[in-house]
């Protein structure tokens, strides 16, 4: 695990900042990925495109936070408040959200395959309405019992799926 200081998080923090304002001409795309960020105030941060890819995010705080097309597979997000963040297009295939809150999360087109949702809070069946697919997800038993009826599709195998 990447262990990040404070003063690092904040510079790459900055340089991303400056790399979306900047229609990607200036600064850098973040990458903190394997990164070490229990329990971080990311709140109102903007983080699309970010590689957060095997970041230990568990308990982080990312209310509001825009995670647009960002790299989240494998992360461990187990607690996380993400409360109104935006997730359209992230990829969370193998990630862990058990315990996350999602409530009013956008997880439009996001990648769930293989993320385990276990105890996710204020997670509505709206919100998997969009999502690639929930192949092998966890969650709560009477979620999925809808999912079933409404979304069957969201259970299929991905691999049977073509790239888009």
């Amino acid at each position: 695990m990447r262990e990040i200081s404070p003063e690092e998080l904040s510079k790459i923090l900055d340089e991303h900042a400056d790399w979306e304002v900047e229609e990607r001409r200036e600064g850098e795309r973040a990458d903190l990925s394997n990164a070490n960020l229990i329990n971080v105030e990311l709140s109102g941060t903007l983080l699309n495109y970010a590689s957060l890819s095997g970041a230990n995010l568990s308990g982080a705080h990312m209310v509001f936070t825009e995670l647009i097309d960002a790299d989240l597979r494998g992360a461990d997000l187990r607690g996380a408040d993400l409360k109104e963040a935006d997730l359209s297009s992230a990829n969370l295939s193998n990630a862990d959200l058990s315990g996350a809150n999602l409530s009013r999360a956008d997880l439009g087109c996001a990648n769930l395959c293989e993320a385990n949702l276990t105890q996710v809070k204020n997670l509505s069946i709206n919100q998997l309405s969009n999502v690639k697919a929930l192949y092998e997800a966890e969650f709560d038993p009477e979620l999925m019992e809808q999912v079933k009826d409404k979304y069957p599709h969201l259970l299929e195998n991905p691999e049977y799926y073509e790239e888009e």
